[in-house]
């Protein structure tokens, strides 16, 4: 390559890389709006009983019911972590047995 290739190449390069620079400078920009969490955690703070209000108002519109319709008690649930437990324990068993 001639020494007037190499400069215009140089040039080139140069002119590409204040593009990027640009462009990773807007790029900062626009994503610093999204990813300010003080701001928006301001803004949820000092609107909190507007969002709730609003969250009412289109549960009530849609008729909105919950997806959970089950809730178990605590003696459900108790039975629930038992029958976990004993089975946790019991595939222990058979996997220390087959270990031996």
């Amino acid at each position: 390559m001639s020494q007037e290739e190499l400069i215009l190449r140089i040039a080139e390069l140069e002119k590409q890389n204040e593009q990027l620079k640009t462009e990773l400078e807007e790029t900062k920009v626009h994503l610093k709006k999204y990813t300010a969490p003080a701001s928006s955690k301001k803004y949820y703070q000092e609107h909190k009983e507007e969002h709730k209000q609003r969250v009412r108002e289109y549960q009530k519109r849609t008729n909105y019911k919950s997806e959970s319709k089950h809730i178990p008690t605590a003696e459900q649930r108790k039975e629930y972590n038992r029958r976990a437990y004993l089975k946790k324990k019991e595939k222990e068993t058979q996997e220390s047995q087959e270990n031996i």
